[in-house]
């Protein structure tokens, strides 16, 4: 070729419509991978219309802009240590006054609950304290897509993803605890999403917009979605239960501890007991008492 062709090449191929052709096949390619990452979710979308979902519902919730594989926030999931969790600065005077204010502020709900459900009000509001910093913090992960990643790590795709974005460091477990963990959550977590997607829709409810904890605990009393049908109240009696509204949180929790036993009176020993239940940590439960005395005190 010569000079003059080689010339004519170059200007050619670096011309204005070079750079639109590129764009275009990005663009094809960015189309691509995203229609691969949504098909991720396929197999899960078929156990639940078997189960007895709307398919137009659950067709149109996962073709939602934001449903999406959760890599990050699942991955940090399989790294969670309970015992690193600062649960002591809840018993600072800081943050005992203001529980005190919040018990003044919620006084008619809390009042209300410790009559009907027999719990102590104090230990209500020491809950809402440790879980939600009584109500201005109830997580910025969404709840469908925490569920729906761990739902679909029943399948060796999704799971291989998530054990690929595994930090490599002190905290990354080893496969096989991680091949253990994933069999339990999977199944553990497609109960709650059908749990969830039938509260969602009995309340009304967008799934795709409401956001919650790390592990898909949701609202002002953090409940699991398999908590609420059985547990959870219209403490405002709007007929309805929306546990991001204080009446309704504090009925619940109210409830939830009454059926495991919570009654007036109550020993320390069987308070322990009965606490534990809303979270499986000897920690957690020896600080919500510490807070409820302090509280009474």
């Amino acid at each position: 070729m010569c000079d003059d062709q080689l010339l004519h090449a170059n200007r050619r191929f670096s011309s204005p419509g070079l750079a639109i052709l590129v764009v275009l096949i990005a663009g094809l390619f960015a189309g691509v991978l995203a229609a691969d990452e949504t098909k991720i979710f396929q197999t899960l979308k078929k156990r639940l219309v078997a189960d007895g979902f709307e398919s137009g519902r659950i067709d149109s919730i996962f073709a939602s802009p934001d449903v999406a594989f959760e890599k990050g926030g699942v991955s940090a999931y399989f790294m969670h240590n309970e015992s690193k969790l600062n649960y002591k600065q809840f018993t600072r005077p800081w943050s005992i006054a203001s529980a005190k204010k919040y018990m003044n502020a919620h006084h008619y709900a809390l009042a209300a609950a410790q009559r009907k459900y027999g719990v102590d009000q104090e230990v209500i509001t020491a809950i809402i304290l440790v879980e939600t910093k009584l109500g201005t913090y109830t997580g910025n992960k969404s709840v469908i897509n925490t569920l729906s990643t761990l739902s679909a790590m029943a399948e060796a795709s999704p799971r291989q993803i998530i054990w690929e974005n595994l930090p490599d460091d002190e905290r990354r477990m080893s496969r096989e605890e991680f091949e253990k963990k994933a069999d339990q959550k999977a199944g553990w977590a497609y109960r709650e999403l059908k749990a969830f997607l039938t509260y969602t829709e009995k309340e009304k409810m967008d799934p795709t917009v409401i956001k919650g904890s790390y592990a898909g605990a949701m609202g002002i009393s953090q409940f699991m979605p398999s908590n609420i049908g059985p547990y959870g109240q219209d403490g405002d009696a709007d007929g309805r239960v929306d546990l991001f509204v204080h009446a309704d949180a504090i009925s619940s929790i109210a409830a939830y501890l009454k059926n495991y036993g919570w009654k007036p009176g109550i020993s320390k020993k069987e308070a322990f007991k009965v606490v534990y239940h809303y979270n499986h940590s000897k920690y957690y439960v020896n600080t919500i008492l510490e807070i409820a005395d302090k509280l009474k005190g």
